[in-house]
């Protein structure tokens, strides 16, 4: 073989062997070849999002085949703790932008957090709304049991800004650790009334009542969601983020009752 021959096979090895190492390293960070991620992408998201997100997930799933959604729904404060605590997560989804600051503050966030939906509270009741229950006031009543999220639960935040616009002094029952939970008591026949999102409501409307007030209207939560600075799939992370803003995720939002940003 030529010297010049010679040359240009080691030339073409050469770019062979860049090429299959490029692959490679697409492949370890999520991306396939056509641009989907792949691998699986974990969501710490805030428990008001069940129903929306866990559609949403199937949703990402077929628009990027070789790609699994894991959904962990919790407080938006529990999962905040856990983000900062070093769980392995690669997006989180708040419920408040307070609860997203305490992520971003502690340097776990990759980038600016982005809002993409909106949440209202409402009264929940259960069917046939035994205590009769029209307004903020009426929890206010003696003898009538209420829950409520916890002070340090968006949905607890919320819901005691507007019982302070009211001016409704009230001790509940019980403190939940999430809206699901405060919404179980009502569907359960414990409580007369809990303060929820209207979205929950929507989700059980089988079992509660909502009952809207204007008041509600001065508690609107936003919810932030961001990938995480150490997203074990920093594609899958990126990537679902922006499925989440993108209009078939938005529609399923709004399906859910969640105002657009």
């Amino acid at each position: 073989m030529s010297a010049r021959a010679t040359r240009t096979a080691m030339v073409v090895v050469l770019a062979l062997t860049i090429a299959g190492c490029g692959t490679g390293g697409d492949q370890a960070s999520g991306g396939a070849a056509d641009g989907r991620v792949t691998g699986p992408v974990t969501v710490f998201a805030a428990a008001s999002l069940t129903e929306a997100f866990t559609r949403i997930g199937r949703d990402f799933e077929v628009a990027n085949p070789g790609s699994t959604v894991t959904l962990n729904f919790a407080g938006s404060s529990a999962l905040a703790n856990q983000v900062n605590q070093g769980a392995p997560a690669d997006v989180f989804a708040s419920a408040a932008p307070a609860t997203m600051a305490t992520v971003t503050g502690a340097g776990n966030a990759d980038g600016a957090p982005s809002v993409f939906a909106r949440n209202q509270l409402v009264i929940a009741v259960p069917r046939g709304n035994p205590a009769r229950v029209t307004g903020l006031a009426d929890l206010g009543r003696p003898g009538v049991k209420v829950a409520l999220c916890a002070n340090q639960v968006p949905c607890g935040a919320a819901a005691r800004t507007a019982l302070d616009a009211a001016g409704v002094a009230l001790t509940p029952v019980t403190l939940e650790q999430d809206v699901k939970g405060a919404l179980a008591k009502v569907r359960l026949g414990e409580v007369d009334a809990a303060l929820v999102y209207r979205t929950d409501a929507r989700a059980a409307s089988a079992d509660v009542t909502a009952v809207e007030f204007p008041e509600s209207a001065r508690a609107v939560n936003d919810y932030p969601i961001v990938a995480l600075k150490d997203a074990p799939n920093p594609a899958g992370a990126r990537a679902l983020v922006a499925y989440v803003r993108s209009a078939p995720a938005q529609a399923v939002l709004a399906e859910a009752g969640f105002q657009a940003p």
